[in-house]
């Protein structure tokens, strides 16, 4: 592979149906994409899914980023499937540490069943306000960083274990914004002090802890002045992330087909910031036949960037380990896993009542 078919390696994308059709993959033989993030779209059935995650793998010869957002309650994919696992706030309310080592590592082994081998979780970041409407709600492992810490540790030490590779998020922190990123950039005013004590000391005992981070589009004035999502700033991916917390794992960022990003930048300059600003992955969810135009934008980006970021992709892609072989009953197994797990947890009657449908749901459940 030369250094423009490899472009593609830098690129997240999502998946248009649930089959893979002979346009797009077409399309993604010829981006050649690092990897695929699915959402409800993409899911049916087991087998289903399995066969897709297939098709996808045998589209490249160097074996694809496949990842999801399960991470428990209603940011759970596989809940279209099958039985939907207590939430973050649940698992930290119920204060046992063992029911989320056990959360962890059901998740681990329901992943490789259909073949992904990263899940974008565990959520790093702390509830000052439980019912703050900033798409965070029940999302978070704890009120103060000891908590978070504890919490978020033991759920993702058991899903690797598995096999699995996770992502922190959201860097540096987002439960103080007073927005949703879905549909516009929030401003949040923490001062580097208040940062330093709450939300940046999480994500700095995690640093060696999780393989990859995924940056937030936040705007910090105390981290970077002039106006500009976290996922785009220099100063905070590479200044703050990289050379003052040390991580050297892989650097994503969120989805750059949100409001907070589409309101104030085109494609072009969102692709030259993002790898600019020292992300390794740029995540185009819902964009996707652009991904040819981000590849031929990629090309025009210096080298030193390019070549900073296949490094990383690809020390992130040597510990991968196969899919386990899909078997409808393992599925099933472990499913029935993920019940008796939400009843320990909720108890048996509110384990029946599940997260609202989609009428009523917030975009991070609706992608």
């Amino acid at each position: 592979m030369n250094n423009k078919d490899s472009l593609g390696q830098l690129i997240l994308c999502g998946v248009p149906g649930k089959e893979l059709d002979a346009a797009s993959a077409e399309m993604f033989r010829k981006a050649r994409p690092g990897g695929f993030i699915l959402f409800g779209r993409n899911i049916e059935s087991a087998p289903q899914l399995r066969k897709l995650i297939d098709d996808l793998r045998d589209l490249s010869s160097t074996e694809p980023i496949v990842t999801i957002d399960q991470e428990g309650g209603r940011v759970s994919r596989l809940r279209l499937i099958g039985s939907e696992p207590p939430n973050a706030q649940q698992l930290r309310d119920k204060d046992d540490v063992d029911l989320i080592r056990r959360h962890g590592d059901i998740t681990g082994r329901l992943l490789r069943v259909f073949g992904f081998n990263l899940d974008l979780c565990p959520v790093l970041d702390i509830s000052f306000d439980d019912d703050a409407d900033n798409s965070l709600r029940g999302r978070c492992y704890g009120k103060t960083v000891e908590q978070v810490v504890r919490n978020a540790s033991v759920f993702n030490d058991a899903m690797r274990k598995q096999g699995i590779a996770s992502c922190g998020k959201h860097f540096p922190g987002y439960t103080c914004a007073k927005s949703d990123a879905h549909f516009e950039l929030p401003k949040i005013e923490r001062s580097r002090e208040e940062l330093d004590q709450n939300e940046l000391a999480v994500f700095r005992k995690f640093t060696d802890r999780v393989d990859s981070m995924m940056i937030c589009h936040g705007w910090y004035p105390s981290l970077e002045s002039e106006k500009t999502p976290a996922s785009l700033s220099r100063r905070v991916i590479t200044d703050l992330l990289r050379s003052e917390f040390g991580f050297d794992g892989l650097v994503m960022t969120d989805d750059l087909d949100m409001g907070a990003i589409l309101n104030g930048y085109g494609l072009e300059q969102t692709i030259r910031l993002a790898i600019g600003a020292g992300n390794d992955l740029v995540m185009i969810c819902h964009r996707i036949p652009e991904i040819e135009n981000v590849q031929r934008i990629l090309d025009s980006l210096p080298r030193e960037q390019i070549d900073r970021a296949l490094s990383s992709v690809a020390r992130f892609k040597k510990k991968f380990a196969p899919p386990h072989e899909f078997s409808e009953a393992a599925f099933r197994k472990i499913d029935n896993e993920i019940w008796e797990l939400r009843v320990a947890t909720l108890g048996e009657e509110r384990a029946k009542q599940r997260s609202p449908e989609d009428g009523k749901r917030s975009p991070v459940e609706m992608y």
